[in-house]
């Protein structure tokens, strides 16, 4: 369970990033889509019909795969994301 909020944990900082280059001038022409079919998938009705799939579905797969999708983003906005987050 303490691995599950460390996932979690880690998943915040993906968020924040995700943020970060939804707003970004330069994001990739594909982030858009692909996170439409992410929040798509959040929301699958499977979550509902099987509670146990859905909970391992929403706190195993969904941050993986958040932070697959955002190794795919450019360096140059993975490194402001960095920038930004060091001046706070």
């Amino acid at each position: 369970m303490i691995r599950l909020f460390a996932l979690w944990r880690f998943g915040r900082q993906d968020l924040r990033l995700l943020w970060f280059a939804l707003r970004h001038r330069s994001r990739p022409v594909w982030l858009w889509p692909a996170v439409a079919f992410l929040g798509l998938y959040a929301l699958d009705p499977a979550n509902f019909a099987i509670p146990l799939l859905g909970l391992v579905d929403d706190f195993v797969l969904l941050p993986l795969a958040l932070h697959l999708l955002l190794k795919f983003l450019p360096s140059d906005i993975r490194a402001g994301f960095g920038r930004k987050s060091l001046t706070r």
